[in-house]
């Protein structure tokens, strides 16, 4: 695993819309394998997208998800798209907003180890800056050359932020 953890880049997302699908889920009963299976043969059909970049994102029910490891805790989760215009979304899926102030860092590594870049990210990092987490949706961006299973795959994980009070 590498993640830049010395200086992620602070990012003002600008109003964002996304179009895909989600699921409720918690870390105990994780279906993000489904969800992306029945996104991926899918996510075609989206007219007006901005790139070929996807988002996996995740809603959480606050910032109070975080202070305490509980992995019942149930959360949503995102596999979609940008697009240039909310009109014309298909049937079976729905819209997200993002924006925001974020701190991006840049994840190498497989799929299934990018839980400690997070365990750093939420246990080190954060509490050491001068930002807190904002109740916005947490997402990872992930171009046409992601492979989940390479462990040379980049991600950006995009965590939401405000300053400390």
């Amino acid at each position: 695993m590498k993640i830049n953890t010395m200086t992620p880049r602070i990012e003002t997302l600008k109003p964002t819309v996304l179009v895909g699908m989600h699921n409720t889920m918690s870390i105990a009963a994780n279906t993000t394998q489904q969800l992306w299976q029945r996104f991926m043969p899918k996510h075609k059909s989206i007219l007006n997208r901005g790139d070929a970049i996807l988002y996996s994102a995740e809603v959480y029910p606050s910032v109070d998800y975080f202070k305490s490891y509980n992995p019942e805790a149930e959360f949503q989760k995102w596999a979609a798209v940008a697009v240039h215009s909310s009109q014309s979304i298909p049937e079976t899926m729905d819209m997200l907003m993002v924006q925001g102030d974020y701190a991006v860092f840049t994840y190498t590594g497989l799929a299934s180890d990018v839980y400690k870049a997070y365990q750093f990210i939420y246990s080190k990092w954060l509490p050491a800056s001068k930002y807190k987490l904002s109740n916005r949706p947490h997402f990872a961006k992930m171009d046409s050359t992601y492979n989940p299973n390479d462990p040379s795959s980049q991600e950006e994980l995009w965590i939401p932020i405000q300053l400390k009070e």
